[in-house]
C-alpha cells in the first residue's frame, strides 16, 4: 500500500511526522537545560518571609515538573528574623518543602546575577537590573488573605513557567 496512491494516508503520515518533529523539539529544549546554565530566578518581597518564599517554592516545583533547568532563590528588602509560620505551615500542608530556612536581605550581587527578578510589593531602587527582566507581581498580603495570596502567586508562577517554555 503506497502513500502516493492513497491521499488520505499521505495526510495522516504528514500529521504524524509533524507531531513527532514538534515533540522532539520540545523534548530537546527540555533536555538541553541541564547542560546549559540554569535560568536564575530571584523572588523578592519586603520581609523575605512569605510571598517570596511561596513564589520560590511554587516556581521551583513547577519548573522542575515541566523540565526547566532553573536556580531559584528568595530574598527580602527588610528581612524578618524567620519565615512566616503560617506560610511554612501552608506549604507543608500543600506537600512542599520550605525552601528558605532564614530570610536574607537582597543584595546587588543577587539581582545582577539573576536572569529574572520577581518583585512582590517592594521597591528595588538602587539595585542592579537583572540580566533579562524585572517583574512586578501585585498579590495580596498573606497576613490579610493567605489563601488568596497563595493562589495569586501560583497563577503568576504558572504563567511565568509557560512563558519560559515557549522561549
Amino acid at each position: 500500500m503506497s502513500a502516493l496512491k492513497y491521499p488520505a494516508l499521505r495526510h495522516v503520515l504528514w500529521a504524524v511526522a509533524c507531531a513527532a518533529a514538534m515533540s522532539g523539539a520540545v523534548h530537546a529544549r527540555r533536555q538541553a537545560g541541564p547542560s546549559a546554565p540554569p535560568i536564575r530566578v530571584l523572588f523578592v518581597c519586603p520581609h523575605g518571609a512569605a510571598k517570596s518564599v511561596m513564589g520560590a517554592t511554587y516556581f521551583q516545583k513547577l519548573a522542575a515538573d515541566r523540565g526547566l533547568h532553573v536556580q531559584v532563590d528568595a530574598r527580602g528588602t527588610e528581612p524578618d528574623a524567620a519565615v512566616s509560620p503560617a506560610v511554612a505551615r501552608l506549604l507543608r500542608e500543600q506537600g512542599y518543602p520550605v525552601l528558605v530556612e532564614k530570610p536574607r536581605a537582597v543584595t546587588a550581587a543577587d539581582t545582577a546575577a539573576a536572569d529574572i527578578v520577581v518583585s512582590m510589593g517592594c521597591k528595588l531602587d538602587g539595585l542592579p537590573a537583572p540580566r533579562r527582566t524585572l517583574r512586578n507581581w501585585d498579590v495580596p498580603g498573606p497576613g490579610e488573605d493567605l489563601a488568596g495570596s497563595s493562589e495569586a502567586i501560583r497563577r503568576h508562577v504558572r504563567d511565568l513557567v509557560d512563558e519560559l517554555l515557549r522561549h
